[in-house]
């Protein structure tokens, strides 16, 4: 069964609002399917909506943002760290990555997470809380996501 992504989760991996997203499925840029009341979109849908120009310099802006507040950030009382990950792979393998990352996000806090796919290219940002940054690449370096 393919995964399909709510509301919510296309919320964490791109940064945009849900009401940047309802105004999205409004213009017709981002389409999904409604299921017992909610929002669930494809793998291809979320790469055709990250595909569009318009919205793909918008997932450029967002990107830069989460690097940008964690190195202009003041210096916190607890430690912070944050990760970029770029992986040269297919769209299936970047869908795979993009549910992982998404479920683990679903335990995590006080972490930012951005998620771009791009011309078989995957990017992941993450950023926040040192533990739990650390936590989360842990179990990913241990998780065998091959296609």
């Amino acid at each position: 069964m393919e995964k399909t992504y709510n509301l919510s989760e296309i919320e964490m991996m791109s940064g945009f609002t849900e009401r940047t997203l309802r105004s999205y499925l409004k213009q017709g840029l981002l389409n999904g399917e409604k299921i017992d009341g909610k929002w669930q979109f494809s793998d291809e849908e979320i790469d055709r909506f990250f595909s569009d120009p318009y919205v793909k310099e918008g997932l450029r802006i967002k990107r830069s943002s989460v690097v940008f507040d964690f190195l202009s950030s003041p210096k916190a009382h607890e430690n912070h760290a944050c990760v970029i990950i770029d992986k040269a792979v297919s769209f299936p393998q970047g869908a795979k990555l993009s549910a992982f990352f998404c479920e683990q996000m679903q335990n995590a806090k006080d972490v930012m997470f951005n998620y771009g796919y791009d011309d078989h290219h995957c990017r992941i940002i993450l950023a926040g809380d040192e533990t739990q940054v650390a936590k989360i690449m842990k179990k990913f370096n241990e998780t065998d996501l091959s296609e």
